[in-house]
């Protein structure tokens, strides 16, 4: 038989090894098809703390000017989210833990009402986004999915009904503490009053599960981590955290955690705080406080031999900086414990004095991902961890919820103490 010449000449081109991308083009790729989903992103609260939520002068599209009355420029805007390919972001709704509750309750309203104003001002760039669908449609039309996170269970005072309406405005996960416990969960920075969730700590994480809101298990004691993830139906996340075995710090995820995380089918998104990242600047911190307790012990009530002495003590013990390298450690060892399909990001800019070097806001997750794939992670790795693995436990929370839709609200008591 004979083969022509044009099929001989296809057949050379189909055996013709493809030419290797660079990690910079695989890097590019990749996010050009699955955009950088962020998991927390605490704009929000500077618009409280900067402008008391009065935004109407407010130009989001270029931050760049915001540092010249604050201790520092803002990490986020319009531009830099573009630079950053960031198609996704989940903005944090925080407000004090330091709150009565009643008060955490208004003021977390009050964020939620900026956050919609903030997103409606943009509507070219802008859109909210309250399912995957709308996710999905945000990445078809080029702009940022803009979904409501709580930082807190602060934020519900201690009340399963304003939960619920917390979700029918639209807020998409709630983290169970932040830095101080609640009436019916441990945080990982507080001492532990609960051993972990109570019975109504329980409940309101089948309740979440049951309305479809996000349970976040960042700021969480590992008791409280692992107490959630034995009553979760519905994968869980951690909106920003990172790998305790990295770095000790415990908001981080211990590798116990993440065996059961992966068989929950949840994720961790990677947190950018420099002091999370770098173990020498956990211990040079850690150090720093220490140096700070006897200054203060050895100069009691003299302000200026204390202040002098610890200008001395950071001259000669600059503070180690934390690096794009250590942040991929922690996505590295991640992967190597709960697998390449339970990592996403959640920088916390805006919510730190800056990111890792060379990742001093938004706009450096790209070189991130040149880091990645220099350490031989693929382009659908990437995909995975830029977005696609949280989109699909958004899409196992919410068939979680359709599955459930017959289950009646948990009921409480208006009279109950948590």
């Amino acid at each position: 038989m004979k083969i022509s010449a044009l099929a001989v000449a296809a057949l050379a081109i189909a055996s013709t090894p493809a030419v290797a991308q660079s990690p910079e083009q695989t890097a590019r790729a990749a996010l050009e098809e699955a955009p950088v989903w962020d998991g927390h992103n605490d704009v929000p609260i500077q618009l409280r703390a900067r402008f008391g939520n009065v935004i109407s002068d407010f130009d989001f599209a270029d931050t760049s000017d915001t540092g010249a009355d604050a201790p520092r420029m803002m990490h986020t805007d319009l531009a830099r989210l573009g630079e950053g390919m960031v198609g996704a972001q989940f903005w944090s709704v925080y407000v004090s833990a330091a709150l009565p509750e009643a008060e955490a309750v208004q003021a977390t309203l009050e964020q939620i009402d900026v956050t919609k104003r903030l997103v409606a001002r943009y509507p070219d760039h802008l859109v909210l986004a309250l399912n995957s669908q709308d996710v999905e449609q945000a990445f078809a039309e080029g702009k940022i999915a803009s979904l409501l996170g709580m930082e807190g269970g602060h934020s519900i005072g201690s009340s399963l009904a304003v939960l619920r309406q917390m979700n029918d405005l639209g807020v998409r996960y709630m983290t169970l503490t932040h830095s101080r416990n609640t009436p019916w969960a441990d945080s990982a920075t507080d001492d532990p009053e609960h051993d972990g969730l109570t019975e109504f700590g329980k409940d309101v994480v089948r309740e979440m599960n049951r309305i479809g809101m996000l349970v976040d298990l960042s700021h969480v004691s590992e008791a409280t981590m692992m107490d959630a993830l034995e009553v979760a139906g519905a994968p869980a996340m951690f909106s920003h955290s990172g790998a305790r075995a990295v770095n000790g710090h415990a908001r981080n995820v211990p590798d116990a955690v993440l065996r059961k995380l992966k068989d929950n089918g949840g994720i961790v998104m990677v947190v950018g705080l420099p002091g999370y990242l770098s173990e020498a600047a956990r211990q040079w911190y850690a150090n720093r406080k220490a140096e700070e307790a006897r200054l203060a012990t050895l100069w009691q009530g003299q302000p200026e031999l204390f202040s002098a002495g610890l200008t001395e003590w950071d001259a000669a013990h600059p503070e180690p900086k934390a690096t794009i390298s250590d942040m991929a450690d922690h996505i590295d060892h991640i992967r190597a414990i709960a697998g390449i399909d339970h990592i996403g990001l959640g920088g916390d800019y805006d919510g730190m004095e800056t990111g890792p070097v060379g990742m001093e806001d938004v706009s450096g997750y790209p070189a991130l991902f040149i880091e990645l794939a220099q350490r031989g992670y693929s382009k659908a790795d990437l995909e995975k961890i830029s977005s696609g693995n949280m989109l699909r436990v958004l899409k196992a929370v919410e068939a979680y919820t359709a599955a459930h839709a017959d289950d009646l609200p948990i009921e409480y008591s208006v009279e109950h103490d948590g």
